[in-house]
């Protein structure tokens, strides 16, 4: 337990960054579209939310800044792929490679600057509880947000006329529209949303976790939340546990290299990503499950022929 329990405490903050990608890019393949450009969106958030922040001295500025800057990248997507019909996973893989462009290019004068350390806030009362009260109730403020963000999902989609109206959008959007849907509206929201929760993930990983900006922090976070959504079957109890599988793996790995243990540190580097993705597909390795879950119109280009 002494080894233990540091792990399963920083886990949660490890895995917090994934998870707020993973559930947006969740509600942006709810309705049908497909966006791979989540890991540019984080990269532009963090660069955005550490430069408001460390200029301006107020770290919610710079969060609000890395939401905002999430959501207009999603914009531009958004406008590529819904108004003018271009190829979602072409304009997706292209607005990856223009946000980690423009993230390095802007970060360049940030390299040298580190923000204070955001300190965690303990629940009175549950912080003080032995185990659990440390593993939930002492974290940062965006962590528990993340936890807020995973109930209010959940609600929207399974317990909401709006959600579930967003899920018919995502299943037959000839149908939703024939209804007096707006398609490309609810389509529209569902982006910008992905790019806030995208650009809220690089915010935290920026601003909080590692108060510092390295040129691409986010590591392929990006990657990892789009294999998060597919390998949880698009529900998002599966896409939280496997944001924190991943975080899990990801701060074991660093103990590892701190105790010296004789392996590579390139291989150990490599760990969370090949674990994470085995894991996932080994739970999601039903075919029939996933075809069960997958929105039918996932991916496809819908013109509004009235």
């Amino acid at each position: 337990m002494e080894l233990l329990l540091p792990i399963l405490i920083a886990t949660i903050p490890a895995g917090t960054a994934v998870l707020f990608a993973a559930l947006g890019e969740l509600v942006v393949e709810k309705s049908g579209v497909l966006n791979l450009g989540v890991e540019g969106m984080m990269l532009v958030g963090a660069i955005a939310a550490f430069a408001v922040a460390s200029t301006t001295g107020n770290l919610w500025l710079g969060v609000n800044a890395g939401i905002l800057a999430g959501m207009v990248m999603a914009l531009l997507f958004a406008f590529l792929t819904l108004t003018l019909m271009a190829n979602q996973i072409a304009c997706g893989l292209a607005l990856t490679i223009f946000g980690v462009g423009l993230s390095a290019y802007v970060g360049q004068s940030y390299l040298n600057i580190v923000l204070p350390v955001q300190p965690e806030i303990e629940i009175p009362l549950l912080s003080d509880l032995p185990v659990v009260g440390r593993l939930l109730f002492a974290h940062q403020p965006l962590v528990y947000v993340s936890w807020f963000v995973f109930a209010g999902i959940w609600w929207f989609l399974y317990r909401s006329r709006s959600g579930l109206t967003l899920r018919a959008v995502g299943e037959s959007p000839s149908s939703a529209h024939a209804l007096g849907y707006s398609v490309i509206g609810i389509r529209y929201l569902a982006i910008l949303f992905g790019g806030a929760m995208a650009g809220l993930g690089g915010a935290f990983l920026a601003t909080m976790y590692t108060p510092m900006w390295v040129e691409g922090m986010t590591a392929g976070r990006g990657w990892i939340a789009l294999a998060l959504v597919v390998f949880g079957t698009w529900r998002p109890g599966r896409v939280m546990l496997g944001a924190y599988l991943f975080g899990g793996i990801t701060v074991a790995q660093l103990f590892a290299q701190s105790r010296g243990v004789a392996v590579s540190s390139h291989l150990l580097s490599m760990l969370p990503y090949i674990a994470t993705v085995a894991v996932l597909v080994a739970i999601s390795s039903n075919p029939v499950r996933i075809r069960l879950h997958t929105p039918a119109s996932l991916g496809r280009l819908f013109e509004r022929t009235s």
